[in-house]
């Protein structure tokens, strides 16, 4: 064996290298007759010791020389074993923020994980809005403030929620009406500014091309037939440089969903005047026979007097 063989070697070698040592040092003058043959036994009887005492010893060495390549026995290799990593949970966890945004709107953003696709309401300062998140659980909604320091209640339908609140420096300079209802996203909201007429510069709603001081959003989920939906107008009233009336009419489209029937609405309006307040509406809803038409509503809505800034 390789290992043995080395050691035996040495040993012997040791043995002969003592021997010599001693003949140099004291002659052979020195030694008796038969110190040859004690010495060569004594070597002997070294290495027979030697090799009775690695009877079980295994040994292995670092290094093979080349004559010894054949006999040598190769320690196999070790293969670390990584510690296996733990799956990631995903967190559940719901989390809301909101920050303002110009127009003095407020930019929601809302996270929770474990409820793609599901439906969501929003509540803030009297009007209710349904959403639904995408599939990462994941509902970025810009909503227009009816308070400067506007409060979010968030809820799941298994009354899972929480709130989010920021502050709107620039809602003062602001008049806004709300509209909110349940049902097809069927009402729309029109406005016609200082005397603007329909389908001209000044005639704003939400599918407007048309320019003007106010803006029109609408808010909610076409995919749900019960869903609350919301329009809001807007007019920078406090950096107008006209003065003048917004007239304020509102449009039903008749629908397979709604025809024949009566809708309850709410109308919310935020002047500068008044401050905050809130109406309970009913909208009388043609037949399904007029399936397709709009009923126009012109007082719905009071009309905005606006004074020059």
């Amino acid at each position: 064996m390789f290992v043995v063989r080395n050691y035996v070697t040495m040993c012997g070698t040791i043995a002969c290298a003592l021997g010599i040592g001693y003949l140099m040092q004291y002659g052979t003058a020195a030694q008796p007759s038969d110190a040859q043959s004690q010495i060569a036994a004594a070597t002997q009887t070294n290495q027979t010791s030697v090799l009775a005492g690695l009877d079980s010893i295994v040994l292995t060495s670092a290094s093979a020389t080349a004559s010894d390549t054949d006999d040598a026995v190769v320690a196999p290799k070790t293969t670390r074993v990584e510690p296996r990593q733990k799956p990631t949970q995903k967190s559940c966890n719901l989390s809301a923020r909101a920050v303002a945004v110009p127009g003095a709107q407020a930019r929601l953003t809302i996270k929770s994980p474990c409820r793609g696709n599901e439906r969501i309401s929003i509540h803030h300062s009297g009007m209710t809005l349904t959403q639904v998140t995408d599939k990462n659980g994941t509902l970025r909604v810009t909503i227009p403030a009816l308070s400067e320091y506007a409060i979010f209640l968030i809820s799941f339908p298994d009354q899972t929620g929480t709130v989010a609140t920021t502050h709107v420096p620039d809602l003062q300079e602001y008049d806004r009406v709300a509209l909110q209802w349940k049902g097809d996203k069927a009402l729309q909201i029109h406005a016609l500014e200082f005397g603007a007429s329909y389908g001209g510069d000044g005639h704003v709603w939400s599918n407007s091309a048309t320019a003007g001081a106010g803006s029109v959003v609408s808010l909610g989920h076409s995919g749900l037939t019960d869903a609350q939906n919301i329009e809001v107008y807007s007019f920078p009233a406090g950096q107008s440089q006209q003065s003048g009336t917004i007239d304020l009419t509102v449009e039903a489209e008749v629908t397979e969903n709604n025809c024949g029937h009566t809708l309850n609405v709410q109308s919310i309006e935020l002047r500068a005047n008044t401050g905050l307040r809130s109406r309970d509406l009913s909208v009388a809803v043609p037949d399904c026979s007029q399936l397709g038409e709009f009923l126009v509503l012109n007082n719905l809505l009071q009309d905005l007097t606006i004074a020059a800034k």
